[in-house]
Formats: structure tokens, sequence, C-alpha cells
């Protein structure tokens, strides 16, 4: 990182795209800065004021009141010539030429990166099945990092699944370090970056905050990750752009399906509809969808095989048909025991693999 990799973002009238463009014409920023005005004008056919602003290196006194902002706030600047830069962003069309980063911007180089999308308004339907795609893809793959945009709902769900199945997380924000936009989860960005996550951003301290930013910030979560998977959506939110980026950068773009009367799965039935996304349901089908083959020895998720005792074959038949989690007391009640008894009974089929506990004493039958 040169002072010349962040000067050239302030470049006037140039642009994301138009950095992009000169990187792919001239090896670095450095050499940019170095070519004449009319090397500017005839080899990378810029128009001549844009070139005359290069030449005039503007942009240089915002690029050095940057790098004291990062000094004074323990933010590290990664250009996309960098070794640490995440190949698989620098490989979009419109990638941003510098990132801003809090935490360990090495944990993106992971061979398995996931982004995870959703609405803002998630249900205890989306949290679940967003947390069993996490639990799965971890006891696979223990190296993953998952991306998300650290908003509200989905985006910090997946945040938190990630940390509590032991996975690095990464959050793309829409403002700039080290604040971090809606505040209210400042607390899990700390926690992200305490273990071994980031948080990171394109925007610089000298850009105005904006809701203008939101769309461009998509984009990066959508580069970052080899596949993209969206929980529950709206049609038309936000992540339908998010989608539509992967998309475009041909990423493969994944959907968890819902019931037709549930708003918050009419995105995700109508991106499945379109052909624009791959019904998953599953950290099974995730893995399988990006091509995700463990090598032997890995710990995966498993039923332990075992005859089950008679208490255990009763509550597990007072699970219903639709998958829906069961308070204790109501299958304590259904098997006739008292609550003691049932919590210990099912202490052993989660054990074993068969039920999952869930927050508020709840149960759900895994097989």
């Amino acid at each position: 990182m040169t002072i010349e990799d962040i000067a050239l973002t302030f470049v006037p009238q140039l642009g994301t795209r138009g950095v992009a463009h000169l990187l792919d014409v001239y090896p670095d920023a450095q050499s940019v800065f170095e070519a004449p005005v009319s090397d500017l004008v005839e080899r990378a056919e810029l128009k001549p004021e844009v070139a005359a602003n290069i030449a005039a290196r503007k942009g240089f006194d915002k690029a050095r009141r940057e790098m004291e902002h990062c000094r004074r706030n323990g933010i590290r600047a990664i250009a996309s010539t960098d070794r640490e830069y995440p190949p698989q962003l620098r490989s979009i069309p419109d990638f941003p030429h510098v990132l801003y980063v809090s935490g360990e911007a090495e944990a993106l180089l992971s061979e398995h990166v996931l982004s995870i999308v959703g609405t803002r308004r998630m249900t205890p339907y989306g949290e679940r099945v967003c947390n069993e795609i996490v639990e799965a893809v971890a006891a696979a793959f223990p190296d993953t990092v998952i991306v998300s945009g650290l908003a509200f709902g989905t985006d910090a769900a997946a945040h938190r699944a990630a940390l509590a199945f032991g996975l690095r997380t990464a959050g793309v924000v829409a403002n700039a370090l080290p604040d971090v936009v809606p505040a209210h989860n400042s607390a899990l960005a700390r926690d992200m970056v305490s273990r071994g996550g980031a948080v990171l951003s394109e925007v610089s301290s000298q850009t105005r905050q904006n809701g203008m930013l939101y769309i461009p910030r998509n984009r990066i979560v959508a580069g970052l990750g080899m596949g993209l998977v969206v929980v529950e959506s709206p049609v038309g939110g936000g992540s339908f752009s998010t989608a539509r980026a992967a998309d475009g950068y041909s990423r493969t773009v994944m959907a968890v399906p819902g019931r037709t009367t549930d708003a918050m799965s009419a995105g995700t039935n109508a991106l499945i509809r379109s052909r624009m996304a791959q019904l998953v349901t599953s950290g099974g089908d995730v893995m399988h969808e990006l091509g995700w083959t463990a090598p032997d020895g890995v710990t995966r998720v498993r039923i332990e095989e075992r005859d089950l005792s008679g208490e255990e074959s009763l509550l597990l038949g007072l699970f219903p048909l639709s998958g829906e989690p069961v308070p204790m007391e109501r299958l304590a009640a259904g098997a006739g025991m008292d609550i003691g008894r049932a919590g210990a009974v099912l202490m052993e089929l989660e054990l074993s693999g068969a039920v999952r506990c869930l927050p508020g004493n709840r149960y759900e039958k895994l097989i």
C-alpha cells in the first residue's frame, strides 16, 4: 500500500470503474501517476481533463489525511495490488481498489468464503435455517469465512452463527471505519474482530454518510464470497441487489424457499422461480452447489448409530411431521414424564444427534 493507491481513489471524475480500468492498463498506482498525460489519454483512453487531474496529482492531500485517519484509528488500508487483497474480489469488474479494514484481512484469503444475506425482518424460520447451514458448513470446512453486511436481521444472525460454530466472519459496512452503522451492532463487530474476523469498507473518512452507499456495499458482499445464500427476502429487498451482483459476477447464487404465504420468503421464492438462484435447504445443499467436497477425516454432523430406549422413542414420536420445534414442557406432558426426567432423556437424544436444543428450551427433531 502506498499513498498513490489511496490518492488514486480521490482523483476527481475517475470513479471506481475508472480506477479498475487504469489498473488493467498499468501495473500499479505509482505507474499511473508516473505516466504522461499523452499516454493516459491515448493508451488508457482517459478524458483529457481526467488525465490532467492525475498529472496534477490531485487527490494527494486527501490521501494524506486519510492515511493519518487510519493511523489514529488502527485501520489498515489494503490495495488491490497487495497480496493481502482477496483474490475473488479482485476478479470483479468494479472492485474497490482500496479496502479499509479493522481486524484480520487475511481471513478473506481462505479457500472457503460464503456470503449470507437476507431481510432485516428475519423470522424464526429464517434464523433456524441460517444456523443450520452455518453449522453444517462449519463442521465440514472449519476454515470457512462467513461474509455479510453487519445490518439488522439476517446479516447479524449470520455473523452470530459463524461465531457460535467457531468460524471467522467478516462484515462489510457502508460507512467509514472505525464506526459501525447501525451502532447497535458495534459490540458484535468487536467480537468478530477479536475472534479473528474483520470489518471492512471501501468508504473513506472524507465521504459523507448517505443512503446511496448501500448498493455499492452489496456488490462487495457478493464479490467476496465463492457463493451467496439469500435466506429470506421480500420481493425487491436489498438482498436482490446483492443476488443480481453475485449472478453478474458468475457466483453461485442460492436461496432458501419458504411458504407462498410468507412475505419474507416471497423474494427468495421469486429468485428460485426465475432460476437466478438454486434452491437450498441445508448446509449440505450449499456445499453441493459450491462443489465443496470435504476431505477424509474432517468432522461432520452425524447421527450416532445406536438403538433408542423406549423413553427416547416415545419422546421422538411426539415431534410433529412439520419439523416445528416443540417446548420441553409439552414433550414432558405428552410422554407423561416430569421435567427433570424429560430433560435427561432429551440430553441423551441431543448428544446422539437426534434432536437439537433451541432458544426458549424448545427442541427440534433432526432425524
